[in-house]
């Protein structure tokens, strides 16, 4: 039997601030919980990769299908009709869901179309980024380029580092 070799570090978190996250929200004595849909647990995967994580991290949720966005994350039936599961609504919505189920300071919500097809007539690479805080939310809209696993990584790293901006108050 060969033993398996790991890597003595996480590689998710070589992508992204994560550990500058984890010391932030450790400082200000805060936790963040998120919504993932199109990241499928990435984010709080990468957050959880950090030693320490644990102090700061209270949970997730992967609503990767419509109707657990509403289920399990508390996205009015009105919002995903109207505007979809991919829009500016649903990721606030993700956001504040993740936060309040889950009992966080911060929520996360993240949503959007990793290709390779358009998706409700958002095109690939197209993601809204919920954030709900202690201050109120915020939504910001990306557009990213690059294939699923690219744009998937590439709104992680988003995520994170909004997230950073949004513990130090920036």
């Amino acid at each position: 039997m060969t033993a398996v070799r790991t890597p003595s570090t996480d590689p998710l978190t070589a992508e992204a601030p994560a550990a500058d996250l984890v010391r932030a929200l450790r400082a200000a004595g805060q936790t963040v919980a998120t919504a993932e849909s199109l990241t499928a647990g990435l984010l709080a995967a990468t957050i959880a990769g950090v030693p320490g994580a644990s102090a700061v991290l209270r949970g997730g949720l992967v609503v990767y299908a419509t109707d657990l966005k509403a289920t399990l994350a508390g996205v009015s039936a009105d919002t995903l009709d109207t505007d979809g599961p991919v829009a500016a609504s649903t990721a606030e919505q993700l956001a504040v869901g993740a936060r309040i189920r889950c009992g966080a300071d911060w929520g996360v919500g993240l949503t959007g179309v990793a290709g390779p097809e358009p998706q409700d007539g958002r095109p690939v690479g197209t993601v809204f980024l919920g954030l709900a805080g202690p201050e109120g939310t915020e939504v910001i809209r990306l557009k990213l380029s690059g294939d699923r696993w690219t744009i998937r990584v590439t709104a992680v790293r988003a995520a994170i580092t909004e997230l950073l901006r949004g513990v130090r108050g920036g």
